[in-house]
């Protein structure tokens, strides 16, 4: 068995893990003036004030407390575990696999028998060969989800449940064990939505991941493995927008965008689970590891997730805005060997899979062209942190904004409408 896991190659951005070493370098002296000075040193760095004396120099500020008692930042996981844990499922994966025996097998047949007769039938022994004997229903892998209506609708990665071959099945915190339906999966991201027939469930509350901040506590949940169900694991948030290509086996690759990097374990089984805050409010939908590394995984903003899960909720399906043009997100480095005139923006250029604006899309009716460089949306500007896919998802279909465009020197603006993007784009 299999658990669903991926591993990841990061395109925008370099991660570096930098081990400092902290010496004292000592020079000219040693002996007991140099421990008297080390004494004065740590006294004067961990004096604390008594109750009606003036402050120390070491005080912090009025209103700062630099440290606070280890058990209540303890409570605080613990808090947010137990408040988002009843909504954390397992999903488990199935599918009817041949059975595979070994079957007697004569190699010899296709001989004519004058031939076998005139050997004295010498031919025999007992050879066996691989044959299939009909199929029988086997776990063949599995991931996590979470509950985000109390009629039964839960969220979890496209890769997930990405085989439609296959059937799914949730086991919910308190061990009851239901048939789930794919009501969607978001051909632009790595989402989709689930459905079990059960209504009175817990939804887990939704953050706001545009307010995550580096450094802040992440807490994630999920099917570690397959089979160790609501795993937790702590870290922090240790990079955000990202840019990665994830990939994993039988379900081919895809870049994701602004995806939010944590280094709180996720293992093989946590894809599709939450990334929680210390509110226990979900901040991201666990996706993916970087291979080769330690501690390295990504989570899909929840504010990306937001306008699926509403559309899934009045139409029973994904609905996603679509702009239709292929393009490169602008760096500096980018920008100096293309001698560009900006150094932020997507660059509007063709690929092997097609031309830089789709026929027929929304961005060729409204005039974009290959080659234009879009600094705009919406009077927004793109940025490595807000590149234009991120801020495209952020309108809904039917929407019409302008895009500012630089073009042969000059800035223009377009009027765009966005339509629905189309199956298998």
């Amino acid at each position: 068995m299999s658990t669903h896991s991926r591993t990841t190659r990061v395109i925008a951005g370099t991660i570096l893990v930098l081990v400092g070493v902290v010496g004292a370098l000592v020079s000219g002296r040693a002996g007991a003036n140099f421990f008297g000075d080390v004494g004065q040193f740590l006294a004067n760095s961990f004096t604390t004030s008594v109750p009606g004396s003036p402050p120390s120099p070491a005080t912090p500020q009025a209103g700062v407390e630099l440290y606070k008692p280890a058990e209540n930042y303890e409570s605080a996981v613990v808090a947010a575990v137990d408040t988002a844990a009843p909504s954390v499922v397992s999903i488990v994966i199935t599918k009817d696999l041949p059975v595979i025996e070994q079957c007697p097998y004569d190699p010899f047949g296709d001989i004519p028998p004058e031939f076998r007769d005139f050997f004295g039938g010498g031919f025999g022994g007992n050879f066996t060969q691989p044959c299939q004997k009909g199929t029988k229903t086997q776990e063949v892998g599995g991931g996590s989800g979470f509950i985000v209506s109390a009629d039964g609708l839960i969220v979890t990665n496209k890769h997930v449940v990405a085989d439609t071959k296959a059937a799914y099945t949730v086991l919910t915190n308190d061990g009851k064990k239901f048939d789930a339906t794919v009501v969607a999966r978001d051909s632009a991201q790595d989402l989709a939505v689930l459905k079990i027939g059960t209504s009175g469930l817990k939804p887990v509350a939704l953050g706001d991941s545009d307010t995550v901040k580096l450094g802040q506590t992440a807490i994630a949940i999920g099917n570690s493995l397959g089979e160790f169900r609501n795993t937790v694991s702590v870290g922090v948030i240790s990079g955000l927008a990202r840019t990665i290509t994830a990939s994993g086996a039988s379900i081919g690759s895809e870049t994701l965008q602004g995806v939010i990097q944590t280094d709180a374990a996720i293992n093989p089984g946590n894809s599709g689970g939450p990334l929680l805050n210390l509110r226990g409010e979900v901040i991201g939908i666990n996706t993916a590891v970087a291979s080769g590394a330690q501690n390295v995984g990504f989570a899909i903003p929840i504010n990306q997730a937001k306008r699926a899960i509403a559309s899934v909720k009045q139409s029973g399906r994904i609905i996603t805005p679509y702009l239709g043009v292929r393009y490169m997100n602008i760096t500096e480095e980018l920008a100096k060997k293309q001698k560009l005139t900006v150094v932020a923006g997507a660059l509007v250029r063709g690929t092997e899979d097609g031309p830089g604006v789709l026929p027929g899309s929304p961005a060729a009716r409204g005039g974009v062209q290959a080659e234009d460089i879009i600094t705009e949306v919406g009077g927004k500007k793109i940025t490595p942190d807000q590149p234009l896919g991120s801020l495209i998802q952020r309108y809904n279909v039917g929407d019409t904004l302008t895009l500012t465009v630089r073009r042969g020197g000059q800035t223009i603006t377009l009027s765009v409408t966005l339509s629905e993007r189309p199956a298998g784009t």
